[in-house]
């Protein structure tokens, strides 16, 4: 079985291809972040994965101004909140010595399947780190993401202090996968890329199993759990991007 990590903007469907994997035999994290009302079956997200995650993108995430930053700055996100953060291409996270011995502990359970939607800007970090792992790369349509994402913003009492709209959640969803697109670039053989509709209704399942060698769980994924839709078009910049991503997973958005 090969180690895996599981990438995408959030509101994409990386939690229900986690959820194929989580009876697979992986280590997925100690402390998993409890489900609540958007995400019913869970996240699969580790909090150490998570806290690790948000020091890395600490050193090139703007930070919110004291004075006056809860009011005029906050569009900012705060600690915790980075999973919404649009980091230009032009940001190299880089992580201390002190966060690369707590990746390397971490790693040391295996196999290991990880998942978080800021491994889109911090898996470099990780890369030097990884032995035998491959990625999965999980997106949607980009308006129905945004919609989804702004809709999580105003019913989590946790991010009600950021300040989000479909606009603002658009533009994060461009910067993760421009990040994404970039990172796969010169490694295509380890890297998976999936359409939310083709774990739902596609041959995703027996794609993840190819590629990872493990044991899938097809009755994870439910339809009825589908709730949000958009036929809203996207922006031009997004529509290239999401092309792209459609090409790469060998997906025909016309058909849907």
């Amino acid at each position: 079985m090969k180690n895996v990590i599981i990438l995408g903007s959030g509101r994409s469907g990386t939690s229900m291809v986690a959820g194929t994997l989580a009876k697979a035999g992986y280590f997925m994290g100690e402390h998993l972040l409890p489900a609540n009302n958007a995400n019913p079956k869970g996240f699969f997200e580790d909090i150490e994965v998570n806290s690790i995650n948000e020091d890395i993108l600490a050193n090139v995430a703007p930070r919110r101004p004291k004075i006056f930053g809860n009011v005029l700055f906050r569009h900012i996100p705060l600690p915790y909140q980075r999973w919404l953060l649009a980091l230009p291409l032009s940001k190299s996270p880089l992580a201390s010595q002190a966060i690369e011995k707590r990746i390397t502990t971490l790693l040391k359970n295996k196999p290991f399947c990880l998942k978080d939607p800021r491994f889109s800007y911090t898996l470099p970090c990780w890369i030097p780190f990884l032995e035998n792992a491959v990625f999965i790369v999980v997106f949607r349509e980009p308006m129905t993401t945004a919609k989804s994402i702004n809709k999580e913003c105003q019913d989590d009492s946790q991010l009600h202090s950021l300040a989000m709209s479909e606009e603002r959640a658009m533009k994060v969803w461009e910067c993760m996968y421009k990040h994404i697109l970039k990172m796969s670039e010169n490694d295509c053989q380890d890297w998976l890329f999936l359409h939310y509709d083709q774990i739902l209704t596609g041959n995703g399942g027996d794609l993840i199993a190819r590629h990872t060698g493990a044991n899938i769980d097809l009755s994870f994924p439910e339809k009825r759990l589908k709730r949000s839709n958009s036929t809203d078009s996207p922006p031009p910049s997004a529509l290239g991007i999401y092309q792209k991503l459609c090409t790469k997973a060998g997906f025909d958005s016309t058909v849907n």
